[in-house]
């Protein structure tokens, strides 16, 4: 029986840029709050639910890597580390909810247009586009070493470019004085949230269901491992995460009659650092040979 259970090393100095990014994220979303509700603009405060979430993002992923370092027990074999994939659901119910919520008032107010400071609008959305800005900077440097901080610099940018928008649509009320183009805005944004996390819900639900994460090819592993020498085949494969950052793997190894264990343990090594490649980082493989290997209809069991 293999058991691999080596981990990547925790990303370098990552609290602090995840802290910062919270800290001005969340004054931002007080700060949009505040004169949203001073000025009457469902644009300022749709985003501002939108940053919120955000934030609950950030924090949840700061959570997260916490957590995957959390210790194994005898009632938690993996620790806590499952719990950033819940996490993941939860904040894209909350955000679906929040959605329909922000839809249902730009539609009332697209028939009854409400008066708002279009300058005010362009000045607080402005602020954003810094404050989204630098956040996104700080991920920068380590957006390709971790998904979960490439994730947090893609919403952060996308927050920029929203800001970007609020700004124009800021200008274009103080000049033209339309004011259902505050409508317009909050149901774009709407749909901009929709779409991304829409795409988050299907991956963390699957997930939570331990299906197989996207980028892990059940074929590809198969063949990989089948084709080394000294392996006859490799069945009843299994791959989920244990969290946003770990993949699991069970599976049945099959190799020729007469191997030394020597031998057998070169191929083990093998398929460990291959493994690991292909981001699996713990393994538990069978060993069997062709003569006492389980049928398949009998492999569920075994």
């Amino acid at each position: 029986m293999e058991h691999n259970h080596s981990t990547s090393s925790a990303t370098k100095n990552t609290n602090l840029p995840f802290v910062i990014g919270i800290a001005l994220n969340l004054a931002y979303v007080l700060l949009q709050i505040i004169v949203g509700l001073k000025v009457n603009s469902l644009s300022l405060l749709s985003d501002a639910g939108h940053n919120f979430l955000d934030v609950s993002g950030l924090a949840f992923s700061l959570l997260a890597f916490r957590l995957t370092k959390s210790k194994a027990t005898e009632r938690l074999t993996y620790g806590y580390k499952k719990s950033s994939i819940l996490i993941a659901l939860l904040n894209t119910v909350i955000l679906l909810l929040s959605i329909g919520a922000i839809g249902y008032e730009a539609l009332l107010r697209f028939r009854n247009p409400e008066p708002l400071d279009g300058v005010t609008v362009a000045w607080i959305a402005l602020i954003g586009i810094f404050i989204n800005g630098i956040s996104a900077f700080l991920f920068f440097r380590e957006k390709d070493k971790d998904i979960n901080i490439r994730s947090a610099f893609l919403h952060l940018l996308s927050d920029a470019v929203i800001s970007l928008g609020l700004v124009a649509g800021g200008i274009i009320i103080y000049y033209t004085h339309y004011y259902w183009v505050d409508s317009l805005l909050s149901t774009l944004i709407c749909l901009v949230i929709l779409w991304s996390t829409w795409n988050l819900l299907k991956s963390s639900l699957h997930l939570s269901l331990d299906g197989v994460p996207e980028d892990i090819d059940l074929n590809e592993i198969s063949t990989m491992i089948g084709s080394m020498e000294g392996v006859e085949s490799l069945h009843h494969v299994h791959v989920w995460a244990i969290s946003t950052k770990e993949n699991a793997l069970t599976g049945h190894l099959v190799v020729a009659e007469n191997l030394s264990v020597d031998r057998i343990n070169i191929i083990r090594r093998e398929i460990r650092e291959r493994l690991l490649v292909l981001n699996i980082s713990h393994a538990t493989l069978e060993i069997e040979t062709v003569n006492d290997q389980c049928s398949n209809e009998h492999c569920d069991s075994c």
